[in-house]
C-alpha cells in the first residue's frame, strides 16, 4: 500500500495496520532509537505484546492498532449503548448446571447449517468496512473461515467485491444484502453473488445507524474506499464525482422502506436459500416461516441500530418456539465466549455468528488473528462441552 495513501486513511480515521505490521514498524524504529535509550515518539514501550488468549485481549490489541475513530466505529453501539451492554450481560446472566459422572468420552463441534457441513457452530457474521481494519480485509477473513471449515457472511459494504471475496478462498460464503433502491442494481448484485458461488442470501432488515461516537468523530468512509464500495455494488459512479457528491449519492442509494414483499422479489430472481437477519419478535418469525424462508438470524445488529431493544439471547427461546422446527434459527449479538455459544445452542440456535470479535482480531493481526479467535472460541466451547450441559437442553443431553 502506498505510504502517502495510507497516511491519508489514518488522518481520516479509517486506516489500519495489522499487529504484524505494527510490530515490524516498531522494531525498525526501535533499532534506530538514540543510544541513551530515549524512546521515539509513537513507539510502544513493548512492541512484543503478549499472545492474546480471549476476545477481550484482541479488543485491546485492536484499540492499539487502529485510529480511534475506526476503533470506535467497530466497537461502539447506538446512542446510550443499553442494548450493546445487555447483549453481553444477558449471556452472563444465564447459568450452566453441569451433571457429574456422565462418562463423556469425546465431544464433537461439527454440525450443519442449511445442509452445509461445518466444523464448529460459529459463523463469521457479515461485518462492514473490513478493508478499514486491515489491508486484506474480507480476503483475510475468507481464508481464515475456510481454514476453520466454517461459513463467512459477506456484507454488501465489506470493502471488496463479491468476486474478490469469492476468489480469496473456496470455503462456503453467504452474501448479506443491503437493498439498493435501484432494483436493477440489486438484481445484478444477487446474480453476481450466485455466479460467484455464494451459498445463501441474507437480507438484513434493521437498517440505519445512529452512534454518538461516530457523530463525535465525524466518521465517514475515505473517498477511495467509498468510491470502491459503490462501484463494487454496481452503481454507476463517475470518476468526476466529488467526495461530497459520493457521500450524497450513498445517502440516498439504499432502500430503507423494505417490507416482507422484498422476499417475494428475491425468490423470483434467485434459487439460493434466503435468510432474514434482525428478527426479535415471535410474530415476525412466524411471518418468515409463512413466506417459506430458509433461516432466521435472531439479532439486534450488535446494539448498533435501535438502542433499548432486548438482548438477542433473551429473545431466542421465544423465536425457537414460534418457528417450531420449520426453519433453522441462528443468533448473533453478544457472543464473547465459548460458553456463550453453548448457551445459544442449548436454547435452540443451530449456530451463532460473531462480528466484533473477529473484526478486532482482523485489525490486530489480519488472517492469523481471525484464525486465532476462531480457535480460541472453539477451545472454550470444547472445554464447556466437556464440563457442562444447560439443564433446559434435551437436545444436547441426548447427543451426549
Amino acid at each position: 500500500m502506498n505510504r502517502r495513501f495510507f497516511s491519508q486513511l489514518v488522518a481520516l480515521g479509517a486506516g489500519s495496520l495489522g499487529l504484524w505490521q505494527a510490530r515490524a514498524r516498531a522494531d525498525h524504529e526501535l533499532a534506530q532509537a538514540p543510544a541513551d535509550g530515549t524512546r521515539l515518539a509513537g513507539v510502544p514501550p513493548n512492541p512484543q505484546r503478549l499472545e492474546p488468549v480471549n476476545v477481550a485481549d484482541f479488543q485491546e490489541l485492536a484499540k492499539a492498532a487502529l485510529p480511534p475513530a475506526t476503533y470506535d466505529y467497530i466497537t461502539t453501539g447506538s446512542t446510550d449503548e443499553v442494548t450493546l451492554r445487555d447483549n453481553v450481560a444477558a449471556f452472563q446472566r444465564l447459568r450452566l448446571l453441569p451433571p457429574l459422572l456422565t462418562g463423556v468420552a469425546d465431544v464433537d463441534t461439527a454440525t450443519t447449517v442449511l445442509k452445509q457441513p461445518i466444523a464448529l457452530p460459529i459463523l463469521l457474521a457479515p461485518v462492514a468496512g473490513q478493508s478499514l481494519y486491515h489491508p486484506q480485509g474480507a480476503l483475510a477473513s475468507a481464508r481464515a473461515a475456510a481454514k476453520a471449515k466454517t461459513i463467512l457472511g459477506v456484507s454488501s459494504s465489506v470493502g471488496h467485491s463479491v468476486e474478490e471475496v469469492a476468489a480469496a478462498s473456496s470455503g462456503p460464503k453467504w452474501f448479506q444484502l443491503y437493498m439498493p433502491k435501484d432494483r436493477a442494481v440489486a438484481r445484478r448484485l444477487v446474480e453476481r453473488a450466485e455466479r460467484s458461488g455464494f451459498k445463501a442470501i441474507v437480507l438484513t432488515v434493521d437498517l440505519g445507524e445512529r452512534k454518538d461516537a461516530d457523530k463525535r468523530n465525524r466518521f465517514t468512509l475515505p473517498e477511495p474506499v467509498l468510491r470502491k464500495h459503490l462501484s463494487d455494488i454496481g452503481f454507476n459512479v463517475s470518476e468526476r464525482m466529488t467526495y461530497e457528491q459520493l457521500l450524497a449519492f450513498n445517502d440516498q442509494a439504499w432502500d430503507l422502506t423494505l417490507s416482507w414483499n422484498a422476499f417475494d422479489w428475491l425468490r423470483s430472481i434467485t434459487k439460493l436459500p434466503l435468510l432474514v437477519k434482525g428478527v426479535l419478535r415471535p410474530d415476525d418469525a412466524k411471518k418468515a416461516v409463512a413466506l417459506g424462508l430458509d433461516g432466521i438470524v435472531v439479532s439486534n445488529h450488535g446494539g448498533r441500530r435501535l438502542d433499548g431493544v432486548p438482548a438477542s439471547i433473551d429473545q431466542l427461546p421465544q423465536i425457537v418456539a414460534a418457528v417450531n422446527g420449520k426453519v433453522e434459527v441462528l443468533l448473533d449479538s453478544g457472543v464473547r465466549r465459548g460458553t456463550d455459544v453453548l448457551k445459544a445452542l442449548a436454547l435452540g440456535a443451530k449456530a451463532v455468528l460473531i462480528g466484533r470479535p473477529y473484526a478486532w482480531a482482523l485489525a490486530a493481526d489480519g488472517e492469523a488473528g481471525v484464525s486465532k479467535i476462531l480457535e480460541l472460541l472453539r477451545e472454550e466451547l470444547v472445554s464447556a462441552m466437556w464440563r457442562a450441559v444447560v439443564r433446559t437442553s434435551p437436545v444436547l443431553n441426548s447427543r451426549w
